[in-house]
Formats: structure tokens, C-alpha cells, sequence
């Protein structure tokens, strides 16, 4: 069986982080493992507090999962500070682990940072040079980038200045700007597309980015190509605020397993 780890803080709610991760791992016929990098109370209203996890303590979790079950695909969520991040980017190096995708979570949805400055600079020359795929939202691609996007054109900027940074492919979504259809920019070596869908109207978007990310995870674990699992991965996201549950107050979690 094909084999998927999370390395990502938890959700109390269960709607995002690795729980999400988990659930969309297993909506894929993929067993999935965990690395927790920090502690959160949150809900669909917002995050209350959280707490990292020592480093060392995140490193020998890696370590004791991929040394005995493996890892066919990685995906990297909340990572909260500069330790974290230069641990984690050390572990796959040592471990030579593959199919890394990085979501790299900066703020939830309610506003509530998750990444200090020092973690943004050590995620820029740490992880992404070691990553198959990065995933950022818009506002995390502005801070990735250093530049304003206002439109579809300036995220193909954004994306390429990414991708300079060493990534194989950079797939800037754009659930952040106005309009009737939601674009996503993907530029990789030699392969730039779009991928545009109707918006759908709704709040139940909790935990939409560590879904998606975490989609594209599971369908390179299982052997598809960069294009086909990013394809398949924004197809399962869609489904997955389609057929949400319609839980709590506030941005309510997706139904992973439509």
C-alpha cells in the first residue's frame, strides 16, 4: 500500500492540518502518518492559541515514521518557527525523502499568524529548494515573492519568482481574488497552465489549502504525474466544499470523503 506523511500542526475541529490531511490521505486509498509540529485549539470561528513542538521532538517523529513504514509522498503544513522548518527541510535531505509538497502555512483563516518572519526566510532557503511542488495561497505567494498580486497575471509573476527559489513547480491559488471564477497559476520546468473553475459560494472552507495540498500529495503517491495530480487534486477539493457538512458557526470544515 502507498504511503503518505504529514508533517503539519493539528486542528481541535478536525476541518484542517493533519486531521485534514489524514482524512484526505484515506479518501485516497493512501495510509497516511503524521509528524506534529505544533499543538492548536481552533475551531471553525478561528484559532484561540497554539503551541510548537520542539524541534528535535519533530525530527525524531519523521525519522521514526519513514524509517519503518516509508513515505511515498510528504506533505509539509504549519510549521511555526525557523527551527521547525530548518529540522524538517534537514530530515528529508537525510532521509532522501521524494514527492514533497510544501503548503506553507502562514495565516489561518481567521487571521491568525502561524509563521514569524525568521520561519518565512528559513522556509525560502531551506524547504523550497527541496520541494516537488509549493502551494502558497496569494497572500503567502505575495510574502514568498515580495510583490503585489492583484491579478491572474501578477500570480504567473509570483509564480515564477518562486520558482526561482529552487522548487520544481509552484501552484499560486487564487480562491483569494474577486470574481466569478477561481484561477489557479501552475509554472514548473518547461509546463505553465491555468486551471480555472466557477466559484463556489459558500463558508464551508475550513481547511481548503491542507486539503488541496495534501490531494496532490496522495495522487503522486500513487504515481501520477505533477499535472494529472494537481488536476485530480483541485477536482476532489471542489467535490469536497460541494459536499460539506454544514458544521459549526463559522468557516465550516469540507466532507473529505465524497
Amino acid at each position: 500500500m502507498r504511503t503518505a506523511l504529514t508533517i503539519a500542526g493539528s486542528d481541535s475541529s478536525g476541518g484542517a492540518g493533519l486531521q485534514a490531511d489524514l482524512k484526505t490521505f484515506a479518501a485516497h486509498g493512501v495510509y497516511g502518518t503524521s509528524a506534529v509540529t505544533a499543538v492548536t485549539a481552533q475551531n471553525t470561528l478561528g484559532v484561540v492559541c497554539w503551541t510548537a513542538i520542539a524541534a528535535d521532538l519533530v525530527t525524531a517523529q519523521i525519522e521514526a515514521v519513514a524509517g519503518d513504514l516509508g513515505a511515498d509522498a510528504v506533505k509539509t503544513g504549519m510549521l511555526a518557527n525557523a527551527a521547525i522548518v530548518e529540522a524538517v527541510g534537514a530530515a528529508i535531505e537525510s532521509l532522501d525523502l521524494s514527492n514533497v509538497v510544501v503548503d506553507p502555512v502562514m495565516v489561518a483563516k481567521g487571521g491568525h499568524r502561524l509563521l514569524d518572519d525568521e520561519a518565512i526566510v528559513a522556509l525560502r532557503a531551506e524547504l523550497l529548494p527541496r520541494a516537488m511542488i509549493v502551494t502558497p495561497n496569494v497572500p503567502e505567494a505575495e510574502a514568498l515573492a515580495g510583490v503585489r498580486i492583484r491579478g491572474v497575471a501578477d500570480m504567473h509573476d509570483a509564480a515564477r519568482r518562486i520558482h526561482a527559489l529552487g522548487p520544481r513547480v509552484v501552484l499560486v491559488k487564487g480562491g483569494h481574488l474577486d470574481g466569478p471564477e477561481v484561477v489557479d497559476v501552475v509554472v514548473g520546468d518547461g509546463d505553465t497552465f491555468e486551471l480555472s473553475r466557477p466559484r463556489i459560494e459558500t463558508v464551508h472552507t475550513h481547511g481548503t489549502g491542507c486539503t488541496y495540498a495534501s490531494a496532490i500529495a496522495a495522487n503522486l503517491a500513487l504515481g501520477r504525474h505533477v499535472r494529472d495530480a494537481i488536476e485530480r487534486a483541485r477536482e476532489y477539493v471542489d467535490g469536497a466544499i460541494r459536499h460539506a457538512p454544514g458544521l459549526g458557526r463559522g468557516h465550516g470544515p469540507l466532507g473529505h470523503f465524497w
